[in-house]
């Protein structure tokens, strides 16, 4: 009766640990409400959108792509296809410090005059040189289009949309830290759909499965060794 109990105790402490292992968290990410205040060249605009940034761990960095919900801005013409070009600087903050450039690809389709204009996601690599918890804070977003530039300032002071847990080139290891100066590389690429990823969950979950089989194997040495005395008697 105690040899089953033993190998029903092991196997439950190996399901467990692998569930908190998997559990861990690397990323935390939430919709923030940006107030962008523009300038144009017709005078100045306001809008708010909820703003969306994730991370996709690509290579020693991660792909940040940056989401409107709403329109920003407006034109009074209409902006043919292809016509708007948009770019942004998301700040970094916590472990490292500095501005990451994203960019996005010309509008697909026409925007109407007056219309509320619709920023495609904007996308960039971040690469991390020191370690700990870093933030990232929707900053300037800009505009071009038919030869006019609109910058537009987010006047709220919104809260961060992404905070990661990461490890830089010869850092020594996650959690907090203080800032630094001009932490990240910056390559900017045109932008994709919205990501559905959010953070390094891949080497997470390998991890989790691997401690798992560990300790599943444990029990189950276990459960052989309990029926083979068993079998001796």
């Amino acid at each position: 009766m105690y040899p089953k109990r033993t190998a029903a105790f092991a196997l439950s402490a190996a399901l467990a640990g692998s569930a908190v292992l998997m559990a861990a968290p690397t990323a935390s990410a939430t919709v923030v409400d940006v107030n962008y205040q523009c300038k144009t060249p017709i005078g100045n605009k306001g809008a708010v959108s909820p703003i969306d940034i994730k991370s996709v761990k690509s290579g020693s960095g991660y792909k940040i792509t940056m989401s409107f919900q709403k329109g920003v801005s407006s034109s009074p013409v209409e902006l043919g296809k292809g016509a708007m070009s948009p770019s942004a600087v998301i700040k970094l903050g916590g472990a490292e410090t500095g501005d990451l450039a994203v960019t996005g690809p010309p509008n697909a389709e026409a925007i109407p005059a007056n219309t509320p204009i619709k920023i495609s996601d904007l996308s960039g690599t971040y690469t991390p040189k020191k370690s700990g918890k870093v933030t990232f804070t929707a900053g300037v977003l800009t505009i071009k289009a038919l030869g006019t530039t609109t910058t537009c300032t987010p006047a709220n002071s919104p809260k961060p949309s992404l905070e990661l847990d990461v490890k830089g080139a010869g850092g020594s290891g996650g959690g907090g830290g203080g800032g630094g100066t001009g932490g990240s590389q910056t390559t900017p690429s045109g932008g994709d759909s919205q990501l559905p990823q959010t953070g390094p969950e891949d080497s997470a979950i390998a991890l989790g499965t691997l401690g798992g089989t560990v300790l599943l194997a444990g029990a189950a040495g276990t459960l052989w060794l309990t029926r083979r005395n068993q079998s001796a008697r």
